[in-house]
């Protein structure tokens, strides 16, 4: 059997966002960059979690990364806030609900 270029193996299947969750996230992302506090984001779709992640700089580790592990869903909740130290701030079987944690009122300036 020779050899086809044209032939590529078959991909791993990868978690990623729905759009609609994608949506939520974008809305959270602008509505934090408008208030100061994050400055840029990534996304990555692994085999087993789809991971957003915010920036205060872009050299620096993530501020927060929010995750979606599908395999946790009747568990403890697909969703996750992680903060910087690798600690799970918030989990929760549903999106909105999750991203609650960074609702007005939650942080207070200190000067």
């Amino acid at each position: 059997m020779a050899f086809d270029p044209s032939y590529s193996a078959p991909r791993q299947a990868r978690v990623f966002f729905e759009r609609r969750e994608l949506e939520r996230l974008l809305r959270l992302y602008g509505r934090m960059v408008a208030a100061g506090e994050w400055r840029d984001y990534g996304m990555d779709g692994l085999a087993d979690c789809a991971v957003f992640s915010v920036f205060r700089r872009t050299a620096e580790a993530p501020l927060y990364r929010i995750e979606k592990r599908p395999s946790l869903a009747r568990r403890q909740g697909a969703w996750a806030i992680v903060g910087q130290g690798g600690h799970v701030l918030k989990r929760g079987h549903e999106l909105d609900q999750v991203l609650r944690f960074f609702d007005k009122g939650r942080f207070t300036v200190v000067e």
